[in-house]
């Protein structure tokens, strides 16, 4: 079975007071359904919406046909009227909306996205439904077009350097072109596209127009001229001639027939972004550029002599204009602004009010046409209101080309002409001054305003919390866990803002954001978006819940597990309903088994023999509630809460959480209750586990390996020795359920030195030979295996397949269920906005193609859907409870006593270089500090009746502490050099300009390894920290005779554990998540 390409997960939090009607961001598509009187725009926040508009606008002269006096009255007095109202609009696309086109008759909208996506929304429909995708390409898909409206399909082109034609009636792909570059192929990509019946043009980087036949595919020929990027391309209707638009400037046409280029427009002074015309012939079109410039070009009766054609300036726009439409009187401009303007047309058939220069030029091209036909090629319209009319000034008309007679190119004031005249021979010509242009409207009739976008963020430390800016200048934060906004800060600089909100944190990336579209969107990767974890303690809950001591909490796991909570529920049900159909068989079977069963004799069982509830081959002592709890089985048998999820090959299980304190307590041993790492993601040796036999238990020494209560000798033959001679002393040494026992700190810090190296060599030699006998054992029974899918619902494949084997084995049981979600504890509930986002996707060669789009609310009903295009980790991380498995990222560092004021806890060979998971907090260090350098206080004693002896102050923690002793936190302090470690000489010579280079700072207790290194250490070698005492509690030396003795053999210390560290196996502070 192929394996899916990798799939993320994306939630798109709501933008406070946000309605329907309006972009958020630039617009780069428009198209006017003139039948219908709808106005449609695509924006760059994924939104295709549709606006009314008056009909009227769109009659030729139905309103200001020409330019009048009255227009500037109006708008100068605010009395111009909003003929534009919102209608709807849909969330088609979650990036860029690069391009639309109105299909079907105007039925249709169809649009170009950079999510790779083609998709067509049909909004007069009754239902109304929302866009269907219709094509997918590897890469941005940046421009649509159709060949006219009684088609059935269209044509799209991106940066995948292909063009597909596509179905409307989503029957796919028709049509595949491949336009790769014959030079460079990266610049075949396709950036403009036009089609008819019988023609289809494309262009793009490489500057050449290609012609394609739309029926075969196969290349019809090439046009070469320009010299940059083709942005723009028309067709007219006979197929006969094409229009480009280029960044080199210019606007060429080209003659099919003929095969070259014909003229070449010259009226712009930038790059030509955009091209638009409803005359098929492609006498009268228009045309926009980078500078904002609307220009309209008529070229009717010059009989094919473009040069004789007429070019207005209509419109200065203030930014770049991507797109240009106009019908009747109206001119409709979108840019990169959320609002559109409309414009007042001026219709060039009229007899405007020409200059007088211009107009005995233009009529002297009339009479020149008119003796070459009989016919008169051009015939004026009467005026319409002409006493009203304003003349067009001489700088509002464009020289159409280089070639053109009129304007004069060369058009000087009389000051620099005298200037000229009086020029000396040596002095150098200046280069001509471009006319000014002053286009006719300087302000739009109407403004169809947007809303307000989010255009920049900044990710704080704690990656819980984001500022985002908005296009109206202000900022806010933002809860990506509540998916919901914290603060506003106004019209504020980000800049300014965030040194007020951060904090002094370090958090494993977890999550990536995005604001391309204009909202806050999250996005998930499988591979890192379970690394971040915070403390329970620093949560802020409506409802209190009651976590273990140094609890964390998983980031990615903890939204994922409330933004489809509506799809458990419903998963949870469907489970439910299968599983009772399972067990109406299995009662059925239990009521036909005792209504035909034989009567039998009940015979008694032998005085104390106990009947055992587990299978035969797990023997248990007689007399014994459970199975003695050995150390490699606590951590497995530490979970409580809720039904053990069935661990999955090559799957990490994440460890319950328990439902209350006391029953955590009881559950686990008393060494694991404090135990720092027993709530951190286990390493797969630890992984949970079902009950096993004790031969299973004898052939998986590495759990027994990884289990937090086992110290680990297992280096070599002296250390292996070494534990049965050292074995009494251990049981004398301090309680497994003190919160610093010897044994606890073993197991959670290494010394490193070349025997770390050995060590790890040698386990690594040890491991590959369980791994493949499991390998074998899987080998062989892999022929008998079924094979589920690679997605969501592979996840249910397999519970089933489970219930089936269950059946199987124990006909006569009812099968419970092996759903188990984590728990309100393990991951607090969150009460997530409805309309939240969430979107699957799957990566591909060019981004990310969309698979499904929900909400908070819908991903229940959508079960359907996410089952079938869901990643596997999903279905396991939100139905099992498990995670996939990652080695934990450990930080190293050294401790040094501060001016040896208190006890050393080198090692005998001068090593006390330590590592330990990045989020070990600094209580922890001190904790381990205080176990060896301190001495223990007497073992509590048993007395014949089993119980303990009371503690001096007869008070007593949950976990057998005395509860008046002073925790390490209490009397120690840690203390971080951003130094190196000054020599000794000046240490003890030069105190107070040690201190000032030492440069020492205080860590609070609740500061982990990770944000210590990232914030205060700054460096990327091994941390160097200092612990010392506050006086608080007096901590004698050992005697001196405990140094002198042994070497690396064990003495006397009255700590029982100081010197023995020196002879064993490097160890870990937390073999962590």
């Amino acid at each position: 079975m192929a394996k899916k390409a990798r799939q993320r997960i994306s939630y798109v939090l709501e933008l406070p007071n946000s309605s329907p009607g309006g972009h958020r961001l630039g617009v780069n598509g428009l198209a006017i359904d003139h039948d219908n009187a709808i106005l449609y725009s695509g924006g760059r926040d994924g939104v295709v919406c549709a606006w009314d508009i008056d009909r009227d606008l769109l009659v030729p002269g139905g309103s200001h046909s020409a330019v009048t006096d009255t227009t500037t009255f109006t708008r100068a007095n605010g009395k111009s009227r909003q003929t534009t109202r919102f209608r709807s609009q849909t969330q088609a696309h979650t990036h860029w909306i690069n391009d639309i086109a109105l299909a079907h008759q105007h039925t249709a909208v169809v649009s170009a996205s950079s999510d790779l996506l083609v998709k067509v929304w049909r909004p007069h429909g009754s239902d109304a439904k929302e866009p269907a995708t219709i094509g997918q390409h590897a890469d941005y898909v940046k421009c649509v077009a159709t060949p006219n409206q009684s088609t059935t399909w269209v044509a799209s082109g991106g940066l995948d350097r292909k063009i597909y034609l596509w179905d409307l009636a989503g029957g796919g792909k028709s049509l595949e072109i491949d336009v790769s570059g014959e030079e460079v192929t990266e610049k075949g990509s396709v950036y403009a596209l036009s089609v008819n019946p019988s023609i289809l043009a494309s262009g793009g980087p490489e500057s050449i127009v290609r012609l394609w036949d739309p029926k075969t595919g196969k290349r019809i020929t090439k046009f070469v001229g320009h010299t940059d990027n083709i942005r723009a391309i028309l067709v007219n209707e006979s197929g006969d001639m094409v229009m480009t638009a280029s960044s080199d400037q210019t606007v060429k046409v080209w003659s099919v027939t003929a095969g070259r280029c014909m003229h070449t427009l010259t009226m712009h002074n930038d790059s030509v972004w955009s091209l638009f015309s409803e005359d098929p012939e492609l006498n009268v079109f228009y045309s926009s550029d980078r500078s904002g410039l609307v220009v309209k070009t008529d070229v009717r009766g010059t009989e094919g002599e473009m040069d004789d054609g007429l070019s207005i300036a209509i419109a200065q726009e203030n930014d770049g204009v991507s797109k240009v439409v106009a019908c009747g009187d109206c001119i409709w401009t979108a840019t990169s602004r959320s609002s559109i303007n409309r414009w007042q047309n001026v219709d060039t058939t009229a007899d405007i009010r020409l200059p007088d220069s211009f107009k005995q030029h233009r009529a002297s091209v009339v009479v020149a046409r008119s003796r070459e036909s009989s016919v008169p090629s051009f015939q004026p319209v009467p005026p319409v209101n002409g006493s009203g009319k304003k003349e067009i000034s001489s700088k509002s008309i464009l020289r159409i080309s280089n070639t053109a007679a009129f304007p004069l190119s060369l058009t000087r004031d009389e000051d620099d002409s005298t200037v000229s005249l009086g020029r000396k021979g040596s002095d150098v010509l200046p280069e001509p001054v471009a006319p000014s242009v002053e286009p006719i409207h300087q302000l739009p009739e109407e403004t169809i305003e947007g809303q307000f976008g989010l255009v920049k963020h900044r990710l704080l430390n704690d990656r819980r919390r984001v500022l985002t800016l908005d296009t109206a200048g202000d900022v806010l934060l933002w809860d990506l866990i509540k998916c919901q906004p914290i603060k506003s800060f106004g019209k504020r600089h980000l800049e300014d803002v965030e040194p007020e909100v951060n904090t002094l944190e370090a958090v494993a990336p977890w999550c990536s954001i995005d604001t391309s579209s204009g909202s806050l969107t999250v996005v998930l990767e499988p591979f890192n978006c379970f690394d971040a974890e915070m403390y329970a303690d620093e949560l802020t809950l409506e409802e209190p819940v009651e976590f273990r001591e140094d609890q964390r909490i998983n980031l990615g796991k903890w939204i994922l597990r409330y933004l489809f909570a509506n799809l458990i529920d419903e998963e949870i049900r469907r489970d439910e309903a299968h599983r009772q159909k399972l067990n109406e068989a299995v009662e059925k079977r239990i009521t036909v088994g005792r209504v035909n069963s034989p009567l039998a004799i009940s015979i008694p069982p032998p005085p104390g023999w106990v009947m055992s509830e587990t299978p035969g081959t797990t023997p248990r002592a007689n007399g014994m509630q459970y199975p003695p709890m050995t150390p490699g089985l606590a951590i497995a048998s530490a979970t409580p809460g809720s039904p053990m999820p069935p661990v999955l090959e090559g799957q990490l299980a994440t460890p319950l959480s328990p439902i209350d304190k006391r029953s955590s307590q009881l559950s686990r041993p008393s060494v694991e209750r404090e135990d720092y790492f027993s709530d951190a993601i286990h390493s797969p040796e630890a992984t949970p586990k079902p009950a096993q036999t004790p031969a299973a238990e004898t052939a998986r020494p590495s759990e027994d390996k990884a289990a937090a209560l086992k110290t680990p000798n297992f280096e070599n033959g002296k250390d292996k020795d070494k534990d049965s001679k050292d074995g009494k002393d251990k049981d004398n040494g301090k309680s497994p359920g003190t919160p610093f026992g010897k044994k606890k700190f073993r197991m959670n810090m290494s010394f490193g030195s070349m025997k770390l190296g050995r060590s790890a060599s040698t386990t690594a030699a040890e491991k590959p030979a369980v791994v493949d006998e499991r390998a074998e054992e899987s080998e062989s029974s892999s022929n008998h295996e079924k094979e589920f899918e690679d997605s969501f619902l592979g996840v249910i494949q397999k519970l089933h397949d489970e219930y089936e084997k269950q059946l199987a084995e124990s006909p006569e049981n009812l099968v419970e269920t092996r759903i188990c979600p984590s728990l309100p504890n393990d991951t607090p509930v969150l009460k997530l906005p409805a309309g939240t986002k969430v979107i699957l996707q799957e990566e591909t060669s060019g981004g990310s193609a969309e698979l499904y789009r929900g909400t908070v609310a819908t991903v229940g009903a959508d079960a359907d859907v996410i089952e079938k295009r869901g990643p596997q980790w999903l279905g396991e991380v939100l139905l099992l409870n498990a995670i996939p498995p990652k080695d934990p990222v450990k930080v190293s560092f050294v401790l040094y006593p501060w001016r040896d004021e208190l006890p050393a806890i080198t090692a005998a060979d001068g090593n006390n270089r330590l590592n330990a998971n990045r989020m070990l907090r600094v209580k922890k260090i001190l904790a381990y500090v205080a176990e060896r350098i301190e001495p223990q206080p007497p073992q509590k004693q048993q007395t014949q009746d089993g119980e303990g002896s009371p503690s001096l102050s007869g008070k007593e923690t949950d976990d057998g502490r005395d509860a008046d002793a002073l925790r390490p936190e209490e009397y120690l302090e840690l203390y971080c050099n951003d130094q190196v470690r000054t020599p000794a000489f000046f240490l003890y010579c030069l105190v107070l300009i040690t201190d000032i280079f030492l440069a020492k700072q205080l860590l609070p207790i609740t500061m982990s390894l990770a944000t210590l290194r990232a914030h205060v250490w700054k460096g990327g070698n091994d941390i160097v920290l200092h612990y010392k005492a506050n006086g608080r509690k007096k901590i004698p030396f050992p005697p001196p005779a405990a140094l002198s003795e042994g070497g690396g053999e064990e003495t006397a210390s009255p700590t029982g554990v100081g010197h023995e560290q020196t002879q064993q196996a490097p160890s870990s502070v937390a073999a962590a998540a």
